[in-house]
């Protein structure tokens, strides 16, 4: 129990101490972006990272720590509640040994390390498993409305947290001891706690075109009128094994599909961590049928499924002790060998990855030089004060009004991007006359921009650069940085087709033709 203990706070500290020594990748930056605009709802996701954020940032200021600190501690409390669920259903060296796994995890140590609804989601997925569980064999009411809260409270954070409903209902139908349950008046008042708690999320989207839920179906290939392809699930299992490393995929599949004799001792419990796993394991997996899935949308599978792989293969498992236990100890070591590398290349570049394969370089690296760039174009330009910040992606946008001495407000020019939560926060009439300094990547961009303005300057070349210990100094980003002088209007993105599902009249504006 000790042991279990002392694992889990001595990688909240090690995360803790990372969190605050590598820049912000564009995501973390704009959802940093999204506290300093408080909302009921945006338009990518629900509201509780921006709101986690905003806490944070005002406690320990407007820093990388800050911005961090909610999914770092999301990741500890996903732990707690791991170790307790594998501890109370089998056995303290199991939970241990769950415990182990969790903190080895590159999923698990990118949800908390880089600030994304998932580390919000994780915790909630726990919390609302663990008093599931033991509502289902404890009866208890009181187990299901605090189920009830972490559901809500996952719909809060992302709305991957509704596959929780089908993963229950489908467990709980499934298992005689279960079913009994569902004829009982607490399920069914711990998912009105939970729809209660996603009350705000559903007036924004009543005020704003249901936006957000377009952007979800638009995501998940609403618009694509090929049903099947096979061209994303390659894609799709083998980031899966390089996020979980892939023993522990494998290890995982072999969990899914057998166990033999630990089954049967604890079949019920052993049922639950199946459904509630391989569920959400499957929708994805069909889903890569239809359209691209990002490798971390499945996180939530595997919170329950590494109790699974604890309670079947490792030295705390149900089944007879006789059985080895090499493949788990290999498979988790190896686990760690893929992981600690990465985690320390956050810091230092201790791996001799070209740029092209270093995807740790080209997001976290450049963004203060380049904030101190566009810092002195702008005081270079006539109206200083009087010239708003913009950038042709909401990614650059947010990166400069994180670095940019004074966090300044910046603004993202959507016109020829996707629509997201700058579009709400601007509009024309507020930006109408004046100057701006803007950045952007593709070469040929200054032509379209002289449309919105009534000047432009020539753009000028400017770079930001690492220096690796394996390659000397090189070019991370190459970017192009134009003076612009009295905007006349065309923020908002604007549809190339007429059917686009995200379309809303909140969102899309008149514009300038392109």
């Amino acid at each position: 129990m000790i042991a279990g203990w002392l694992l889990i706070v001595t990688a909240l500290a090690v995360r803790l101490y990372l969190s605050s020594r590598f820049l912000l990748i564009p995501d973390e930056a704009n959802y940093w972006q999204w506290s300093r605009h408080l909302a009921l709802g945006y338009h990518d996701h629900p509201p509780m990272i921006a709101w986690t954020i905003r806490l944070a940032t005002k406690l320990f200021g407007q820093n990388e720590f800050g911005v961090r600190l909610p999914t770092v501690l999301g990741l500890a409390v996903t732990s707690i509640y791991l170790f307790r669920f594998a501890g109370r259903w089998f056995s303290c060296r199991c939970g241990f040994h769950t415990t182990l796994l969790v903190q080895g995890l590159l999923l698990f140590n990118g949800a908390a390390l880089i600030a994304t609804p998932d580390g919000l989601l994780l915790p909630c997925w726990a919390g609302a498993c663990y008093h599931a569980a033991m509502a289902l064999n404890d009866r208890s009411p009181g187990q299901w409305l605090t189920c009830g809260l972490w559901f809500g409270l996952g719909l809060l954070s992302k709305y991957t947290m509704l596959l929780f409903l089908p993963s229950l209902f489908f467990c709980m139908s499934a298992t005689p001891c279960y079913r009994r349950q569902l004829a009982t008046v607490w399920p069914w008042l711990g998912l009105l706690v939970g729809l209660a708690c996603f009350t705000p999320v559903l007036i924004w989207n009543a005020d704003n075109g249901w936006a957000t839920f377009r952007h979800v179906l638009y995501q998940g290939g609403m618009d694509k009128s090929r049903l099947l392809t096979l061209r994303y699930i390659g894609d799709f299992l083998g980031t899966q094994a390089m996020l979980l490393s892939p023993f522990i995929f494998i290890m995982l599949l072999m969990a899914w599909s057998g166990g033999g004799a630990a089954r049967r001792r604890k079949a019920a419990n052993f049922t639950y961590l199946h459904w509630m796993s391989a569920t959400t394991f499957i929708v994805f997996l069909l889903l890569s049928l239809h359209v691209r899935v990002y490798g971390n949308w499945a996180a939530p599978a595997y919170v329950t499924a590494v109790i699974l792989l604890a309670a079947l293969y490792s030295p705390g498992r149900v089944a007879p002790r006789s059985r080895s236990s090499w493949f788990w100890n290999f498979s988790v070591f190896f686990a760690y060998v893929c992981t600690v590398p990465l985690l320390v290349q956050l810091v230092y570049p201790v791996l001799p990855l070209p740029l092209k394969f270093d995807r740790i370089a080209r997001e976290t690296t450049g963004w203060k030089q380049l904030g101190k760039q566009v810092e002195q174009v702008l005081q270079s330009m006539p109206r200083p004060k009087e010239t708003f910040i913009f950038g042709l992606r909401y990614q650059q946008a947010s990166e400069l009004a994180f670095y940019m001495p004074g966090q300044p407000e910046t603004v993202s020019i959507n016109k020829w991007a996707r629509p997201n939560v700058y579009d709400y926060w601007f509009d024309d009439a507020m930006l109408r006359g004046k100057d701006a300094v803007g950045i952007y990547e593709w070469q040929g961009m200054a032509p379209r921009l002289a449309r919105l303005f009534t000047r432009v300057d020539p753009p000028r070349e400017i770079h930001t650069f690492r220096v690796s210990p394996w390659f000397g100094r090189q070019i991370v980003h190459t970017l192009y940085v134009i003076r612009c002088y009295g905007f006349k209007g065309g923020l908002r993105w604007q549809p190339q087709e007429k059917n686009d599902i995200r379309v809303t009249p909140e969102v899309t504006a008149k514009s300038l033709p392109l």
